[in-house]
């Protein structure tokens, strides 16, 4: 398995087409990229909520029968990776239930920082949870209010959580759309003739010809029905987009936060480039994250660009390994080395990140066995050295390599014979819009919002132990 930040979240949400759920459907694919564990999609054909939720990959849970009895003209959809809560059906989403005000889903990207502390308080009033979701709570709050419409019973329960969340929300006859104040993830809105689209990406959109509108702002609450849209702003906006979904998580052909982000690797690579420059032959990338950084690089650089590794883009999330051992066969199942491209040549390798450092020390080992004479990586960010809290499932502070280890260090445990990052200056510079502020905490611990847990404590872990630098 790739040693890489795990994806988040996707959501996706058509109104006023009578093909709803198809079209969700198709956004949903766009956006399988953020999530692999579970899908599911809710549609409404104004009298009631139907739903169909399942683990796997989107196109092996839905299927034309289970999309024709997902009848209506409004749809939300949700592609998930677990960032709160366990890997279990029962936490798939869109979240459906049945209230006094009638039945209502909810799909959501990010992560409440104060989830244990409201759903203790909700438990202690009575509520009864049936998973173990921080989405969950957001319902409990809206059914213990007494607000009269929706939005006010949205921006009710809004005000008394913390941290990050695109929320789509889904009733009979509405839809909303929510963006956390601070604005962490992307959430745009765009429009398909008379139908008006959510979405997490302006990828998804690309994919079933919808028109981008613009992006839902940073604390806006935007409630779509028959009479069209109506955008409330409750919330101060905060501006402090997630830059690592620049970095790493957006498809590259993806508009977000002002910037496309194919441009903005490419950018990062040039950077990179100006900051960390090598002697060598050929430029690589590790595929396929790093793959515009490295061209940003090369181009910088005038040093040729070449595939050294080909991706497998054929594996399944299992396999069956063979019974004879074959060392480091979960990074060579993925990845092969181009060994006529390798051998003999000083080798420039380029990855967006470095997590536990495990994988970049297989896939190290790996060119210079095919003949590699000197391998010098280039890493596209600066060291990923505190854990995220807003709704990316990266590993605990432990886990982090950079966490406790310098630069030297890293490069010795990783075996190649340098190792540079780009600074956190050339980051900013990167990826500056004059529209957004960025969250950077992941790269310097400076959280905009306080994170839940005591950062200063350390406990060495076995994987501490057993790097031996």
């Amino acid at each position: 398995m790739f040693d890489k930040f795990r994806e988040e979240c996707g959501v996706f949400g058509v109104f006023g087409h009578p093909e709803a759920a198809n079209l969700t459907y198709l956004g949903l694919y766009a956006l399988q990229h953020r999530g692999q564990e579970s899908a599911g999609i809710v549609s409404s054909d104004s009298r009631i909520l139907r739903s169909h939720r399942q683990m796997g990959l989107v196109a092996d849970i839905f299927n034309e029968d289970i999309l024709s009895k997902l009848t209506g003209c409004s749809a939300i959809g949700h592609v998930r990776y677990s960032t709160a809560g366990s890997s279990l059906l029962k936490n798939a989403q869109p979240f459906v239930v049945s209230y006094s005000q009638g039945g209502i889903a909810v799909a959501h990207n990010g992560n409440l920082v104060n989830a244990g502390l409201m759903r203790h308080e909700l438990e202690e009033g009575g509520s009864i949870f049936q998973s173990t979701m921080d989405t969950e709570i957001v319902v409990h709050l809206m059914a213990t209010s007494r607000a009269s419409s929706l939005v006010e019973r949205i921006i009710g329960a809004l005000s008394r959580i913390k941290g990050a969340y695109s929320l789509l929300f889904l009733t009979e006859r509405e839809m909303v759309a929510v963006r956390d104040p601070h604005g962490f993830h992307p959430l745009v809105l765009g429009r398909l003739k008379g139908t008006y689209i959510v979405s997490s990406e302006t990828c998804a959109l690309d994919l079933i010809e919808a028109e981008y509108i613009r992006e839902i702002e940073p604390g806006e609450i935007l409630l779509i029905d028959d009479h069209g849209l109506t955008s409330y702003k409750p919330f101060t906006p905060l501006n402090k987009c997630c830059i690592f979904e620049l970095v790493y998580f957006s498809r590259p052909d993806s508009n977000i936060f002002g910037r496309n982000v194919y441009a903005v690797r490419k950018e990062m690579g040039r950077q990179l480039a100006r900051e960390n420059p090598v002697d060598a032959d050929i430029v690589i990338p590790v595929p396929d994250s790093g793959i515009p950084a490295a061209i940003g690089y090369a181009e910088e650089s005038s040093i040729p660009f070449e595939m050294g590794l080909i991706r497998n883009h054929y594996v399944g999330r299992t396999f069956i390994e063979p019974q004879q051992s074959i060392r480091h066969f979960g990074a060579k199942i993925k990845l092969n080395p181009v060994k006529d491209f390798l051998r003999g040549k000083r080798v420039i390798v380029i990855d967006d990140s470095i997590v536990r450092g495990t994988t970049s020390h297989k896939i190290i080992n790996m060119i210079r066995n095919a003949g590699a004479r000197e391998i010098h990586v280039r890493i596209s960010s600066p060291p990923t050295a505190h854990p995220c809290f807003y709704g990316i499932d990266t590993p605990a502070k432990t886990e982090l390599i950079a966490s406790f280890h310098t630069v030297s260090e890293i490069n010795r445990f990783i075996t190649s014979d340098s190792l540079e990052y780009l600074s956190i200056e050339g980051l900013r510079e990167s990826v500056k819009n004059g529209g957004c502020g960025f969250c950077d905490a992941c790269f310097t611990g400076e959280y905009p919002i306080e994170p839940p847990v005591d950062l200063d404590s350390r406990q060495l872990t076995l994987f501490e132990r057993e790097i031996v630098i």
